[in-house]
């Protein structure tokens, strides 16, 4: 019997059962085809799919269809065509072309290009992805595309994705033909995206201009009860919170969203979500279609979904984990470990692989991090700190540091866990611990790489994982294919790869102050700011190898190098602005208004009795602490000032992190100072508590 939520899930997607229904037989082999093998799509075919496509869109509601693109904005677009085309004689009708299907023209100097686009240059193209299927939402027909200018540079992160899987697919069956398997024909990364959020109140969140304009709180004071107590995490999910995510469950399952898990995080008001993994393009779409129902279910029930990596000083910031793995098309994992990990060669092989790419790419991997508002919880203590780092657990890496210096094997072994209590079922450990302070930890088949902010697209950390990956493969493949023998070449491979990239191993506390002075002592990438990280993409050997493997070319690195200095400088000052306008308009006139409530307070009393010294104390501290926030405003602003002066974008983005973001922080350190010394009536927005609490 089919229940109703197994009918439910994908009812709103175009998938292979309701292709496989509504095509021609011929059509639909063809299209599967194409989409598992990569074939040139004919638009006689295109013709065909696009009319079932058409009609069964509108069957579900559908009055318009939108090529949906992804471009470098970390958010979504797309331009909205009604599928009516009335007749010469006004008559309606409805029509969808496979031309319509396959291309579109946005204007592709309306979104970040890195000089690729200007104004006066502003075609661009988007073009139907097969390998994601379409799907209905708000009475739309979706389809996902890709996004290139009018000369073929990709605009999106669609793009290089899917030039990435191909690259490492093409391999990884290298690897896996000289371990003697020829069944597999095609190796899939795979990703599942667990999204962090916060939610608050939408009353609260209408009346703090910050929250509004740049998704945090600049200001603040520390709320009376954080997450010092742990009872917020996976506690008792609120009332409220329940029936957002009930909804949330209901339209993704119909868009064909597997999201599996929900959870309170560890602050108040903080939650996640997490799907199961799917094929990585899919599961890239798959979380741009979470982040945004979430945002519009939210405010269905008077609520605001807060994406930003770190909307609240003071507890935990918003991460989004990406656990990727590499699959077979027969369904298995290529890092699963198996019984006995220590004589599993295919494991240790791609294992390998995993630790060569992650050492030799360490800085384009930590780029895959780098934002404005990443930069406010990586190493916070509640994030991993950004140095990249592969954990591993003591079993594997004794391992392989075995295998390495010819020692005796310890064999791992499963370990009983509370076997004295007889009435709980048998729990065997897993072959390691699992440690959240490390940005990229092994977890069993997968490595969870922790260090993605919140509103990122999970598609540049995959891209870059896969094509890191892919030139750790091909060098293997060069080496396993002239070795005596693959038992042999296998040992020798590890060996090699623990002398030369063991570094980048570490199964320690990624927070520790020690640890930093021993990641500088190995020589691994320190990179603290975007600022930092943003030169990765315009490093020529990383510029070598998107080239080397068709992922990206060279012009098209450099934008992406421009537009993450572009989107840091401009998310700084929009900040600032912010700032200034808060403290100007709504901070400084609270406080001169209640600082001079205060000294009449002081004078009436004065006039009857002695003076209240209490009174006096408080009035100058009030006076001391606005002439701060007005010194503080003054120095803010002329460094906001002073911005418009530099040219270059490495230039102003260095002027924001060594010049604007401290006036900023001392700016908001004076206003943080004086809120609760004023009235709670009298504080111009809500506070903390409030916002945190309040749901």
């Amino acid at each position: 019997m089919i229940t109703e939520l197994e009918k439910k899930f994908g009812s709103r997607v175009f998938n292979d059962e309701v292709m496989k229904e509504r095509l021609p037989e011929e059509a639909y082999n063809s299209l599967v085809l194409t989409i598992k093998k990569g074939l040139p799509l004919n638009i006689e075919l295109a013709q065909t799919v696009a009319g079932a496509m058409k009609q069964w869109a509108i069957e579900q509601g559908a009055t318009h269809f939108t090529h949906w693109f992804q471009p470098m904005n970390n958010a979504t677009a797309g331009k909205f065509d009604a599928f009516l085309n009335p007749t010469f004689d006004g008559k309606p009708m409805l029509e969808f072309s496979g031309k319509e299907l396959v291309k579109g023209e946005p204007d592709a100097s309306s979104f970040p290009s890195g000089g690729l686009r200007v104004t006066f240059e502003a075609r661009g193209y988007t073009v139907w992805d097969p390998n994601t299927p379409a799907f209905v939402k708000d009475n739309s027909l979706y389809i996902p595309t890709a996004f290139c200018s009018y000369n073929g540079e990709a605009l999106d992160h669609k793009t290089p994705l899917v030039r990435s899987n191909a690259a490492v697919s093409k391999q990884a069956l290298r690897v896996l033909r000289c371990l003697g398997d020829n069944e597999t024909t095609r190796v899939i990364p795979t990703v599942g995206a667990e999204q962090e959020y916060f939610l608050v109140d939408r009353e609260d969140y209408e009346n703090r201009l910050d929250l509004k304009i740049c998704g945090r709180t600049l200001f603040g004071a520390k709320t009376v009860k954080g997450q010092e107590m742990g009872d917020h995490y996976c506690g008792r999910i609120r009332l409220r919170i329940s029936e957002f995510m009930h909804k949330l469950d209901s339209e993704l399952w119909q868009m064909g969203v597997a999201s599996k898990t929900k959870h309170n995080e560890a602050a108040p008001a903080q939650h996640e979500l997490a799907p199961l993994y799917a094929e990585a393009n899919k599961a890239c779409d798959h979380n741009q279609i979470i982040m945004e129902t979430m945002r519009i279910e939210a405010k269905k029930l008077g609520l605001a979904c807060l994406l930003h990596e770190k909307p609240f000083n003071g507890v935990n910031g918003s991460g989004k984990h990406n656990n990727w793995s590499l699959n077979s098309d027969m369904g298995k994992s290529l890092f699963s470990s198996g019984k006995h990990p220590e004589h599993n060669l295919k494991f240790l092989t791609f294992l390998c692989a995993v630790i060569i790419a992650v050492d030799k790419y360490q800085d384009l991997i930590r780029f895959s991090a780098a934002s404005a508002g990443n930069d406010c919880r990586l190493g916070g203590h509640e994030a991993p700190p950004s140095i990249i780092s592969i954990y591993l657990g003591e079993d594997l890496t004794s391992i392989l540091n075995s295998i390495a210096n010819h020692t005796e094997q310890n064999a791992f072994h499963s370990r009983k866990l509370l076997d004295d209590i007889a009435v709980l079922p048998t729990l065997n450990s897993d072959t390691s611990d699992r440690n959240r302070t490390s940005p990229f930890a092994y977890t069993g088949n997968k490595f969870e790489f922790r260090m993605v902010g919140s509103s990122a697209s999970v598609a540049v950390s995959t891209y870059i994982m896969n094509t890191a990956c892919a030139d750790a493969l091909e060098y293997i493949a060069n080496r396993l294919e002239y070795a005596r023998s693959i038992e042999e070449g296998v040992m020798d491979l590890v060996a090699y790869t623990v002398k030369n990239h063991g570094r980048i191993i570490f199964n320690g506390n990624n927070y520790s102050e020690e640890w930093q002075a021993e990641a500088q002592r190995r020589g691994l990438c320190i990179m603290r700011s975007t600022v930092d990280a943003a030169k990765a993409m315009a490093d020529p050997k990383n510029i070598e190898l998107f080239e080397k493997y068709g992922v990206l070319n060279r012009t098209e690195c450099i934008s992406r190098y421009e537009i993450c200095l572009e989107n840091y400088v401009k998310t700084i000052n929009i900040e600032a602005d912010t700032m200034l306008e808060m403290a100007s308009r709504q901070i400084l006139p609270a406080c001169i208004k209640y600082a001079g409530d205060v000294a009449a307070s002081a004078a009436n009393l004065a006039g009857v009795n002695a003076p209240c010294k209490a009174l006096d104390r408080i009035t100058k501290e009030l006076s001391a602490r606005i002439d701060e926030i007005t010194n503080c405003t003054i120095v803010l602003s002329k460094k906001v000032n002073n911005l418009a002066d530099i040219e270059l974008w490495s230039e102003k983005a260095e002027w924001c992190r060594d010049e604007i973001i401290p006036a900023m922080n001392e700016l908001r350190k004076a206003c943080d100072s004086i809120e609760p010394m004023i009235d709670k009536k009298d504080w111009p927005m809500p506070t903390y508590t409030e916002i945190l609490h309040r749901i």
